[in-house]
């Protein structure tokens, strides 16, 4: 699996691995203390372009989604302006995505691993824990979002329960009783999913994003007959900037549409390195992404547009509209089908990402399924439903965890292409011996550290200090460009300066 050759003088044999399973490949030099049979490179790359591109549509097709997509006409900008920034925006996730997922791909790893490159292999900890704790933040909104849809349900079918899904008469930290039974029952789901195993979820992925589209179509169908082709109009809320001062807030919406995706991007080397090729990767990313999430676009703002002339008031809420629907089974299909594909999501960007991500700092006693349970219980605490109760607290959510996720992907991204020109020693990822390939300083990169913890503080200002709201949307912009810059100066002209490995590999020989 390496693509520099080990040096055995360098990096010996450390502790004892353990075995290894069938579909990894643990090396006798690789550190027990830096690996397990979920973190080693894979013995064999199985994913098409079609898992990719299933994945994608997981990730697009959600309520998440379709929510963030409609609090954007809260900007006050015409339909078709929106359209725009939802393409540009897809169009920008998607170049990213090939730059992300290429090392991983190469090496077979996922991403905490593939963070040593950059952070060392102890540093690597740092950019692992925050993604781990991004994600129980999403997971938790995520699960809300869809538990919102079996709430829809149980109203349906039991109406007497109506005073239960009222917070105020019956709840608890915000949430109403009836609530909580979604939120519960969609964790339990989540995590039976989750515990099958990675084959099981790319199995689940394959067909839950396509169902989506099956309920959209019909659901867009509906409502335009109902409404009437020409009264459908595509000027949703008030039009508020035109000409050339909607810019500025054409700008800021693609800014929004980067961070909603920020998380999965960050992280999409845990699925790339499943796949057989990073031709397969890209490809299933084109389709996946500009492809697909245009379509779906253009079927969320039918759907919304058409929702005014139907009901007399915009909807933005894919279960609030199935929710209004004259027929009972008309309601469980959509909600029921709204309900797999956030779970979808949810196991895909939020589930997986944290499972790795923690079991990374301590291997032996952390494993894959472990990590992903701590997330699990970690998102109830966060009450989730606080998050994202409104556009206003949808766009601050994005902001924050921009400011921290931008840091780390401008810092990855710059030391592969950039520093290690594409190199990967695949075998000095698993190594602790000191003065190894990713030692750096015992095992941390402070050229990483630094560019991180600088970028994100300015990222937290921009979104903490009043008045720099606007200039909080670029948060993720801003904190990559920025940790981009100074990671490269500190590693070609500061104190800590990287050696090429050219230059090492002729002073390891002499």
């Amino acid at each position: 699996m390496s693509t520099v050759a080990p040096d055995p003088i360098q990096d010996p044999p450390a502790m004892a691995a353990p075995a290894a399973p069938e579909g990894a490949l643990i090396h006798p030099v690789h550190d027990d203390r830096l690996t397990n049979e979920d973190l080693a490179p894979l013995r064999e790359q199985k994913w098409s372009w079609y898992n990719i591109f299933a994945f994608w549509m997981s990730d697009v097709h959600s309520v998440g989604g379709y929510v963030t997509a409609g609090s954007l006409f809260a900007l006050g900008l015409a339909s078709w302006q929106v359209l725009v920034c939802l393409v540009v925006g897809i169009v920008v996730v998607q170049v990213l995505a090939n730059l992300v997922a290429k090392p991983s791909q190469q090496a077979g790893v996922p991403y905490p691993v593939t963070a040593r490159l950059a952070f060392g292999v102890r540093g690597a900890n740092i950019p692992a824990i925050i993604r781990g704790l991004i994600a129980v933040a999403w997971y938790g909104i995520q699960t809300y979002l869809a538990s919102n849809a079996l709430v829809v349900v149980m109203l349906r079918l039991w109406p007497s329960l109506g005073a239960y899904a009222d917070a105020g008469q019956h709840g608890f930290l915000g949430l109403s009783t009836l609530g909580w039974a979604g939120y519960v029952i969609l964790w339990i789901a989540q995590a039976l999913v989750f515990w099958r195993g990675m084959d099981s979820i790319r199995r689940f992925i394959d067909w839950a994003g396509p169902a989506v589209y099956v309920v959209m179509f019909a659901l867009a169908i509906y409502l335009v007959a109902n409404a009437g082709w020409s009264n459908v109009d595509w000027t949703l809320g008030t039009v508020q900037f035109t000409g050339w001062e909607a810019l500025p807030v054409m700008l800021t919406a693609i800014a929004l549409v980067v961070s909603y995706f920020s998380g999965p991007l960050l992280n999409f080397g845990d699925f790339s390195r499943y796949s057989r090729s990073f031709a397969d990767v890209k490809r299933g990313n084109f389709w996946g992404l500009p492809i697909n999430f245009t379509l779906f676009a253009l079927l969320t703002v039918t759907c919304a547009a058409a929702t005014v002339p139907v009901y007399g008031e915009l909807l933005t809420d894919p279960i609030e509209t199935v929710a209004r629907l004259d027929s009972t089974w008309a309601i469980l299909l959509g909600a029921l089908t709204f309900t797999v594909a956030t779970i979808g999501i949810n196991i895909v960007a939020n589930f997986v990402s944290p499972a790795f991500d923690f079991s990374n700092v301590d291997p032996q006693r952390i494993s894959w399924r472990m990590g992903g349970m701590i997330a699990a219980v970690g998102s109830v605490l966060i009450t989730p439903w606080n998050l994202y109760s409104s556009p206003e607290l949808i766009h601050y959510t994005l902001d924050t965890l921009a400011a921290f996720i931008g840091p780390l992907f401008g810092v990855l991204l710059i030391d592969f292409y950039a520093v290690k020109k594409q190199r990967i020693d695949v075998d000095a990822l698993y190594s602790m011996r000191p003065g190894g390939r990713y030692w750096y300083r015992n095992g941390i990169n402070p050229n990483a550290v630094l560019a991180t913890s600088v970028a994100a503080l300015a990222g937290l200002v921009l979104v903490l200090v009043p008045g720099l709201g606007g200039i909080a949307a670029f948060n993720w912009f801003i904190g990559c460009g920025l940790g981009a810059a100074i990671y490269w100066l500190a590693s070609v002209h500061g104190p800590w300066r990287e050696i090429p490995q050219a230059a090492e590999a002729t002073a390891a020989a002499s």
